[in-house]
C-alpha cells in the first residue's frame, strides 16, 4: 500500500465514524452527529480523498477494515499500540522498518511460516532470551543510525573470526 493510502487506511480504520463498505447504522449517524464540526470536516475530507483512490486501493482499504472489525478488542489494543510506537519512531528507524517488512513480504508462504515458527520457538525455549530481546530491541531503538550501524559491523566482524 502507498505511503498515503496506509495513512488514510489508518486514519479511516481509527476514526470514530469510519468509512463502511455498507449503509450506515443508526449507531454511526449518531456518532458523526456527537463529532465537532472539525472533525466532521475531516471525516469528510478522508471519505473524499478514499473516494478517489483507484477501486482496488478503495478494496484494500475495505478488506483491512474488515480485517480490523473481526480482530478481538485486545488485538486491536494491541494494534494501536504498535501504531502509536510506529509513529514515534525516527524518520530512519521507520525506513529500516519498511525495508525489513518489503524483505519478509518477499518470501514465500512457506519461508514465511517457517520463519516465524523457528522465531517463537526460539522465544518458547528461551525465555532468558526473550527477555534480553525485548532489552535489546529497547536500547536497538534508542540508538542513533550511527550506532546502530557501528554495532553492524561489530557483528559482521564477530560472525568473521
Amino acid at each position: 500500500m502507498s505511503r498515503p493510502g496506509l495513512g488514510l487506511a489508518l486514519a479511516l480504520l481509527l476514526s470514530p465514524g469510519a468509512v463502511r463498505a455498507q449503509a450506515p447504522t443508526p449507531d454511526a449517524a449518531a456518532r458523526y452527529q456527537s463529532l465537532s464540526e472539525e472533525q466532521r470536516e475531516a471525516l469528510r475530507r478522508r471519505l473524499r480523498e478514499f473516494k478517489a483512490l483507484p477501486p482496488e486501493e478503495q478494496a484494500r482499504i475495505r478488506q483491512n477494515l474488515q480485517r480490523w472489525q473481526a480482530l478481538s478488542a485486545e488485538d486491536q489494543a494491541r494494534v494501536v499500540q504498535n501504531l502509536r510506537a510506529f509513529e514515534k519512531l525516527s524518520v530512519e528507524q521507520k525506513q529500516e522498518l519498511r525495508e525489513a517488512a518489503r524483505k519478509f513480504s518477499q518470501l514465500d508462504a512457506a519461508q514465511k511460516a517457517e520463519l516465524r515458527r523457528r522465531f517463537q520457538d526460539y522465544l518458547k525455549n528461551n525465555p532468558d532470551r526473550r527477555e534480553q530481546l525485548m532489552e535489546n530491541l529497547k536500547r536497538w531503538r534508542s540508538m542513533t543510525r550511527e550506532q546502530r550501524e557501528e554495532m553492524r559491523e561489530r557483528l559482521r566482524e564477530t560472525h568473521r573470526k
